[in-house]
């Protein structure tokens, strides 16, 4: 699901923000090779304020220049999952049972590489959703891509 360079970097940072009581939910690089964006999704039990997101902001970048992980310029933006929180482990899988989740898989599995459906377990290697009534069983290490599907509820 990470790249290498993506994995190298959330390995850094997962000690020191383990220590803070953060969890590092994901690490994407994106945008132009020269001047590259790392985004850094946090995350704690409580949810995330914004001084959180400032203190975390600090000791990333402390981390990144340490790492000098691309010569030249970068961007590093530190913020909450959101909504359509990214899924990168079973742990988060199992964590979010009951919620819709949209994933996408790097082979066709049962025919289909992309799936929304209500996380039923993630266990053993494999997640199961329930799509339109359909319990499927899709093999964790062939997903490439998953989130939670955020709901807004308006009210009446």
């Amino acid at each position: 699901m990470l790249s290498k360079k993506e994995q190298q970097l959330l390995d850094a940072l997962a000690p020191r923000a383990e220590a803070e009581g953060v969890e590092v939910v994901t690490v994407e690089i994106v945008g132009a090779k020269k001047a590259p964006t790392i985004r850094v999704f946090i995350d704690t039990p409580d949810g995330v304020s914004f001084d959180e997101l400032s203190t975390a902001q600090a000791w990333i970048n402390d981390i990144m220049d340490e790492l000098d992980p691309f010569p030249g310029a970068y961007t590093l933006e530190v913020s909450s999952p959101g909504i359509d929180r990214p899924l990168r482990t079973l742990d988060h899988f199992a964590r979010f049972a009951n919620e819709t989740a949209v994933v996408k898989t790097t082979q066709p599995c049962e025919g289909r590489s992309s799936w929304t459906g209500t996380i039923l377990s993630a266990k053993e290697g494999l997640v199961v959703l329930d799509v339109d009534g359909e319990s499927v069983q899709i093999p964790f290490d062939t997903i490439k891509r998953a989130r939670l599907k955020g709901a807004i509820d308006f009210g009446s």
